[in-house]
């Protein structure tokens, strides 16, 4: 009776074992809320129990025992992060061959064809106001695609389990232009990423923009592309990313009454109707400032008014110091 009190050695680690489980499956609990705003949640759980996390475990049939593996990075999907992307509402077999439901998957699977935003929103009436086919024409002659070709697709910028449109939302402007930035910076600040494509060594960011004033406050408020991609006004957000000689370098296109960045960082919160106060470019005026940009037209009315005066002024006493020298002679 005594000797049932002691378990083997095997079955101490496993017990040992457990409480760490529970707090590493714990943490990625499926709960309540998540089951009613997706529908597909719970399917996707199937998946996401082992690439949800940066650790899985599996029971090895051979061996009776639980082996722990450590999950590539490329094969980790942030549940938080894409619950709140422009995919969330779908499963994970919508994209990815349902053959991935057994395990250990299929090695016939890593040669899958991935699709490319125009394999699903090309030639769709329900996307046609994002214009899809005028995006991929303009990548198409941008020079990642035409320095990299095949290499580079939509997935390079916009990973399809996280990626969510910032262009067309609410957001502060600052929020806005760091999500957007943060896509550039993912290779062009990172050399190991950078450098799988290309044998050209990846540019000093901060040394290649030290031309510009105030260097901080321009990367904190205005995205990569406005000075980087040919502006198209039918498109929310430029793909046409040129070459570093074709730069925006001349203060005067942001800094004007005309700015560019009216078509482009400011563009949908123009189309919204966000003009106020008599301002011109009252949009950028609501967000921040932008030197040469912000005016009102009253204000700029009554100036010239005051102005007028004033020469108005100095003529009248400039005549009648005239008039009374005369007289005076």
């Amino acid at each position: 009776m005594g000797n049932n009190l002691f378990l083997p050695p095997k079955a101490i680690m496993k017990l040992l074992l457990i409480p760490a489980l529970i707090l590493l499956m714990g943490a990625f609990k499926l709960d309540d809320k998540t089951k009613k705003s997706f529908k597909n949640a719970e399917s996707n759980e199937n998946c996401l129990k082992c690439h949800g996390q940066s650790k899985y475990s599996y029971d090895n049939p051979e061996s009776g025992q639980t082996v722990f593996q450590r999950m590539y990075r490329e094969a980790i999907i942030n549940r938080d992060l894409f619950y709140e992307s422009n995919h969330s509402q779908f499963k994970c077999s919508d994209c990815h061959s349902e053959d991935y439901d057994s395990f250990p998957h299929p090695g016939r699977l890593r040669m899958e064809t991935k699709y490319l935003c125009i394999d699903c929103h090309g030639d769709d009436p329900k996307y046609a106001k994002f214009n899809f086919e005028k995006i991929e024409t303009e990548f198409a002659a941008s020079v990642h695609s035409s320095k990299h070709s095949e290499d580079f697709t939509c997935w390079m910028c916009h990973n399809p389990h996280t990626y969510k449109i910032s262009a067309r939302s609410e957001d502060k402007i600052e929020d806005v232009v760091a999500y957007d930035n943060a896509i550039c910076l993912d290779c062009h600040s990172d050399a190991s990423r950078y450098e799988l494509l290309t044998t050209k060594q990846n540019p000093n960011i901060l040394k290649k923009h030290e031309w510009l004033p105030n260097q901080a406050l321009h990367f904190s408020r205005v995205r990569c592309i406005e000075c980087h991609a040919r502006v198209n006004d039918s498109l929310m957000v430029a793909h046409n990313i040129q070459p570093k000689a074709k730069a925006v370098k001349r203060c005067v296109e942001c800094h004007s009454t005309n700015s560019m960045l009216m078509s482009t960082l400011y563009k949908f919160k123009v189309q919204e109707g966000r003009n106020k106060s008599g301002f011109y470019n009252g949009v950028i005026m609501n967000e921040s400032y932008v030197i040469g940009a912000n005016r009102n037209y009253y204000l700029g009315l009554l100036s010239l008014v005051m102005f007028g005066c004033v020469m108005a002024g100095i003529i009248i006493h400039a005549t009648l110091r005239i008039i009374k020298r005369k007289h005076n002679g």
